[in-house]
């Protein structure tokens, strides 16, 4: 039973990966909504102000991924799975850094059982 709050696809992994090498540690954001809407947005680290108000859900490929405070209410009780699609078309569409490599990162989710969720609490303690 895996009940981490985000997880990633082995395709976004790749992703995650190729950019790492690039451009050294990232950082995710999900906005509440803004020009990109609500999608997964991938910054480098060093040159992205994580708003305070907003909860990091977890880490992928040991890159932390941050939601906005009203949205983590939303997905409380879901797990968020971090997937891509290429985008070939979408070049200076977006901030983040996929976009320029021809991909969108996109989340999916899934409600968590009841006993995945008393376990996550748990863990949380």
């Amino acid at each position: 039973m895996d009940t981490r709050r985000v997880i990633a696809t082995e395709e976004a992994i790749k992703v995650i990966n190729m950019l790492k090498e690039k451009y050294g540690e990232l950082v995710f954001n999900q906005s509440g909504g803004c020009c990109d809407g609500t999608a997964p947005m991938c910054y480098e680290k060093s040159g992205f102000y994580v708003p305070s108000r907003n909860v990091k859900m977890g880490e992928i490929c040991d890159t932390e991924f941050f939601i906005d405070h009203e949205q983590f209410e939303y997905f409380r009780h879901s797990q968020i799975i971090v997937d891509v699609k290429e985008e070939k078309g979408a070049f200076g569409n977006s901030f983040s850094l996929e976009i320029d490599e021809g991909y969108q990162f996109i989340t999916k989710s899934r409600i968590f059982t009841d006993e995945e969720y008393l376990e996550l609490k748990k863990q949380e303690e």
